[in-house]
């Protein structure tokens, strides 16, 4: 089984962060965020990865090569312009023969890629997606009124909880069909095509994610990581 990370972003909202840094390479620690991804796959057992670059691409092949100082295989599915994220991963389609992990580069995992990968294999599906449970609070007193306008309940600042999409995909090589070529597409309308005549599960997990999409988030994940580091 192989990995397809999707690396070819440009994070605007990261700017200017990423002015000249791809944002798959900015640090946690000491390594890129790519890093962490290859070895977070690596130690799910896969050792083939497959690249999808776009924006200062030339940054991560210098850095990476062809992965064996990694351990791993690396090949890279290059577009010249943005695809947004199924259109990236249409890029990868000529290296792709058998079922396969797909994942986002601006995201750190931490529950187990093994654990999916059994469960995948065991329900047969098309498609297995990893979900987190999310609980934030509502800042505003809730407020619910029956059919004729009467108020009938009142919660203050409630927690509301529920799974969301953490970006780590097990799919069959057949979802490529349902991508248009060198279009920008979005993996929501993949899958929503997908449930319409095929399986799709989910590996839910309370271990979670963190999503590097802004410079709050980039910071956090960079806190979470020296505070581990400092109790190991």
């Amino acid at each position: 089984m192989k990995a397809v990370i999707i690396a070819g972003g440009l994070g605007t909202r990261l700017r200017p962060l990423t002015n000249k840094t791809p944002k798959p390479m900015l640090p946690i620690g000491e390594k890129p965020i790519l890093e962490h991804l290859v070895n977070w796959t690596k130690k799910g057992g896969i050792k083939s990865v497959v690249l999808c670059v776009s924006y200062l691409k030339e940054s991560i092949e210098d850095y990476f090569g062809d992965g064996e100082k990694f351990g791993v295989n690396i090949e890279y599915a290059i577009s010249k312009k943005q695809l947004a994220t199924a259109g990236q991963l249409k890029t990868a389609e000529e290296f792709i023969e058998d079922d396969f992990v797909c994942l986002y580069g601006d995201s750190i995992f931490n529950f187990s890629l093994k654990s999916m990968i059994k469960q995948h294999s065991i329900k047969k599906s098309f498609v297995t997606m990893s979900l987190s449970e999310y609980k934030t609070n509502l800042p505003y007193g809730v407020i619910e009124t029956s059919k004729n306008g009467k108020v009938i309940k009142w919660k203050e600042k409630p927690e509301i909880k529920a799974n969301v999409n953490m970006g780590c995909y097990i799919m069959n090589p057949q979802v490529f069909n349902l991508i248009p070529k060198n279009k920008s597409y979005g993996m929501d309308d993949v899958i929503k095509k997908i449930m319409k005549k095929n399986t799709v599960n989910s590996f839910i997990t309370k271990k979670g994610f963190t999503d590097i999409g802004n410079k709050e988030s980039y910071k956090q994940a960079c806190d979470e990581y020296n505070n581990k580091q400092r109790r190991i």
